[in-house]
């Protein structure tokens, strides 16, 4: 066990971990080309690199107090530093003043500043981190804090405790994150309450020769290796798809056949899903609280969602029976005998769709949890969850700082606050598994078995040589493939 210097600092404690090397058959392609590394200096102000002065207040007035604002200048409050460059939420500037309940800062994405005494802060967009290319060394001062909102699949090193616990602040879709995000694609409670196409109408588009069941994906070869159940689903029972992925049907029209608009909240499109008694509803990837559009907006159609994807699903469905679960039935087939007594039994299938009525939806922790949510989405009287999750960051900062200042006035009477460090639950997600049988029963060749298993494992040995780099007090992040012995 080794600590890391700084008794104020938010550098956690590590515990050395052995470095786990995969060899693989095909070579690593690494884009970043690093330059030469920065020399740890200090300007007399950060001012005159950045003309901070000149920064518009962005205020986020529903988290204040009434009246509430930082009377200290631009000069004096700490700073937070994006790092990836493409994710900046304050357009069209490159730095911004935002005043959150506990005092303001200033949020930038100029990397100039990483070495700044005044830098509290650097947060990480999650699909963007790259072991290689991190800001090192870390800084004793400095919080790592980690926005990743998107699918787990998109960067698996995410997925590891070593790297996990680097981080002091974290938003993901997990609940047990600092700032959850588990919602994000439910804008509302009144979304799920829209009214369903009427039974009648669907009975007769099935007899019209519509399949009970709608499969719409064009992102194929996904880590949750969907399209190889939907696959063997398809010998038992009809399915409509219309996306690139086991493409059976053509779209009513040549404008929806365009990617865009086929995800997107266009009404022909929805209109068109809302007419089927079933859709397929399978997450690109597996994780506890990772829920896309994939599982609400077949909520939202009444077409009920026929769901694999986040184990705990049921703790948000908004009523007991709101969507069938496929890993409830042991094989497709199965899956496809309770579908076709639905489709064929209205009392059956309507006790799905309770949930559209008044006072339907039944799951209190879902009403609560959109209660207590601090951001929103198209709502203009809460924060969208970037400027959110800032807000959240600059707050702790400022407290922390007010208690550390007290420390020092009385160190008997105000003990240092503690760090903040993230657990594997804030994130952690489980090895991919095939779509359909066993791994064991999966050909070593498979294309499948190939990208994402060795995607998994790989990223763990980086995580591993990410926190030696660390540990090593390193300073150059390309370094990585020498701490991994490639």
């Amino acid at each position: 066990m080794k600590i890391c210097p700084s008794e104020h600092g938010y550098l956690a404690i590590f515990i050395t971990l052995p470095v786990i090397t995969i060899i693989l058959d095909a070579p690593l392609t690494i884009a970043w080309q690093p330059g030469s590394a920065p020399s740890a200096f200090e300007p007399a102000s950060p001012l005159i690199a950045l003309d901070m002065r000149q920064a518009t207040p962005i205020i986020h007035r529903p988290m204040q107090p009434v009246g509430f604002r930082d009377p200290r200048k631009n000069a004096e409050l700490p700073l937070l530093l994006w790092w990836h460059d493409g994710i900046f939420p304050h357009f069209p500037g490159s730095t911004e003043r935002i005043d959150c309940p506990q005092g303001a800062c200033l949020v930038t994405k100029k990397k100039k500043v990483h070495l700044f005494k005044r830098t509290k802060a650097i947060l990480f967009y999650g699909t963007d981190f790259r072991a290689y290319e991190v800001p090192l060394p870390r800084l004793p001062h400095q919080a790592w804090a980690l926005f990743h909102e998107e699918s787990p699949m998109n960067n698996y090193l995410l997925s590891h405790l070593p790297v996990l616990r680097l981080f002091n602040y974290t938003a993901t879709f997990r609940q047990e994150s600092d700032y959850p995000l588990a919602t994000q694609w439910l804008p509302s409670l009144d979304y799920l309450r829209r009214p369903p196409v009427p039974l009648e109408q669907k009975n007769k588009l099935r007899i019209a020769g519509r399949a009970p069941v709608v499969y719409l994906q064009s992102h194929c070869d996904v880590a949750s290796d969907r399209d190889r159940y939907v696959r063997e689903l398809m010998n038992y029972i009809p399915v409509d798809s219309y996306g690139e992925c086991l493409r059976n049907r053509a779209f009513p029209s040549e404008r929806l056949a365009d990617t865009q608009t086929a995800i997107g909240e266009d009404p022909e499109c929805l209109d068109l899903l809302a007419g089927y008694k079933f859709q397929l509803a399978f997450e690109n990837a597996h994780c506890n609280d990772y829920m896309t559009e994939k599982l609400w907006r077949p909520l939202h159609l009444g077409s009920v969602p026929v769901y694999r994807g986040s184990a705990r699903v049921c703790t948000w469905l908004p009523a007991d029976m709101s969507a069938v679960l496929v890993d409830d039935f042991p094989t497709p087939q199965a899956l496809a005998a309770y579908l076709l007594m639905l489709d064929t039994n209205d009392q059956e299938y309507e006790k799905f769709l309770t949930f559209k009525s008044p006072h339907g939806i039944k799951n209190q922790f879902l009403v609560s949890e959109m209660e207590r949510r601090k951001w929103g989405v198209n709502d203009f009287e809460k924060p969208n969850y970037m400027n959110g999750f800032e807000c959240f960051v600059c707050d702790d900062i400022n407290s922390r700082a007010q208690a550390l200042r007290l420390h020092q006035t009385s160190p008997q009477a105000n003990p240092i606050p503690p760090v903040r460090t993230a657990a594997y639950n804030h994130m952690g997600c489980p090895e991919p598994t095939p779509g359909l049988g066993e791994l064991q029963e999966i050909p070593e060749d498979d294309p499948w078995r190939l990208h994402w298993l060795n995607d998994y494992w790989q990223s763990l040995d980086q995580a591993h040589a990410l926190v030696s780099m660390l540990l090593h007090n390193e300073s150059d992040p390309s370094r990585l493939w020498h701490y991994m012995g490639i």
